[in-house]
């Protein structure tokens, strides 16, 4: 399997996993009862795309920069704090909801900026610039860039739905605790793989 299909598949597992419970989940069931789904999926789509393309750039730039072994050891230790972030939770702020429950004009142009805004410094936008130092060239990049953006607009894609399915009534408990195993485990992978590729 090429460099561009490992990245694709693993950054939309670790992305879609990062996105379960993350406030941008939260932020796109409070958009989905003000509008209709699509443009908010579309505007979500957007900001994602844009957001992990930096998130990218960042990264391969890390990635070329730095030791591999350190690197490496470095993901590991951030998939482990996401796997705590994401035990802890994570909640919608004040200006959050109020940002989110806005009406205005443009459906698209809304959830665009309140998601661009919301992504700045997220555990999704820190976990694309970790996945971006482990797959390099152009394959990777690209690999890391579709695969994280993919998945974090099928998480938000997903929430939608099952808000409108089943309202407020899914288990965000059971949610956070798989994510944050999931997070563990590759934090615990990566950092095997460091040591054993010394």
């Amino acid at each position: 399997m090429g460099v561009f299909l490992v990245a694709l598949a693993v950054s939309f597992g670790v992305i879609f996993v990062a996105e379960l419970g993350d406030k941008s989940q939260l932020m796109a069931l409070t958009f989905a009862t003000r509008f209709r789904a699509l443009p908010v999926l579309l505007g979500i789509s957007i900001a994602t795309a844009v957001v992990h393309a930096v998130s990218v750039g960042v990264g391969y730039l890390l990635g070329a920069a730095l030791p591999t072994f350190w690197i490496s050891l470095a993901a590991a230790v951030a998939f482990l704090g996401f796997g705590l972030w994401t035990l802890r939770g994570d909640d919608l702020t004040a200006a959050e909801q109020e940002k989110a429950q806005r009406t205005g004009s443009s459906a698209v142009l809304a959830a665009s900026v309140a998601f661009f805004l919301a992504e700045l410094g997220d555990k999704t936008m820190l976990a694309t610039i970790t996945l971006a130092t482990q797959y390099h060239g152009w394959g990777g990049v690209v690999g890391v860039w579709a695969g994280s953006t993919v998945g974090m607009v099928v998480a938000d894609g997903l929430a939608i739905l099952a808000g409108r399915l089943l309202g407020r009534s899914l288990p965000e408990r059971a949610v956070r605790i798989g994510a944050a195993v999931l997070f563990f485990a590759f934090g615990i992978w990566l950092a095997v793989e460091a040591f054993l590729t010394r």
